[in-house]
C-alpha cells in the first residue's frame, strides 16, 4: 500500500487520482449509464454510486464518532461478510440519480474529505488507534481508511471505467 509523508501529499493524491477518475466520466452519455458491458462488472453509475456511498461512510464514521455515537463498520446494516449487499444499496441509493448529479454528490464528498484532512492533526492521521472507528486488529491508522476508499478505488475503478468505453456490445 502507497505510503504518504504527510496530509498535504495525501490530499494531493486525492486530488489527482480524483480528478482522473472523474474525467473519464466526460465522454459517457447519460443514456450509457446503466449499460453493462462484457467483462466489466459494474455499470458507469454504478461505479460511481459505489464511490459516492464508501466515502459517504467514511465522513459518516467520523461524524458519528465526534458526536460520541459507537459506530458499527461498515454500516449497522451490513457487516463485512455481505458486501455485495452493502453495494446494491449504493446502487439503489444512488442510481436514480443522473450521471452528472452523481458526479457533482461525489466531488462534494471528495471535498468534505480533504477538508477533514486538513482539519485534523497528523497524529490523528498517521496514528494507529486514534479513531474507535479506524481501530482494527490490523491496527490502521485513519489515513489507510481514507487511502482505500478513495486513492485506490480511483485508480482501480478508472481502469474499469476506462475498459468499458473500449468494450462494444
Amino acid at each position: 500500500m502507497q505510503n504518504y509523508k504527510d496530509k498535504t501529499e495525501l490530499i494531493e493524491e486525492i486530488k489527482k487520482r480524483y480528478f482522473l477518475y472523474d474525467e473519464e466520466f466526460n465522454d459517457i452519455k447519460e443514456e450509457e449509464k446503466d449499460v453493462l458491458k462484457p467483462d466489466v462488472d459494474k455499470t458507469p453509475s454504478q461505479n460511481i454510486s459505489y464511490q459516492i456511498g464508501w466515502t459517504r461512510l467514511l465522513l459518516q464514521w467520523e461524524a458519528d464518532e465526534k458526536k460520541g455515537v459507537e459506530v458499527k463498520t461498515p454500516t449497522p446494516e451490513y457487516k463485512w461478510n455481505n458486501l455485495k449487499g452493502l453495494y446494491q444499496s449504493f446502487y439503489e441509493q444512488y442510481g436514480s440519480y443522473s450521471l452528472t448529479e452523481q458526479r457533482e454528490l461525489l466531488q462534494k464528498q471528495v471535498n468534505e474529505i480533504i477538508e477533514w484532512i486538513e482539519s485534523i492533526d497528523d497524529k490523528i492521521l498517521f496514528e494507529p488507534e486514534q479513531r474507535k472507528w479506524a481501530t482494527t486488529p490490523a491496527k490502521w491508522a485513519v489515513w489507510k481508511w481514507i487511502h482505500i476508499n478513495t486513492v485506490a478505488p480511483f485508480k482501480n475503478f478508472r481502469t474499469q471505467l476506462r475498459k468499458w468505453k473500449k468494450n462494444q456490445i
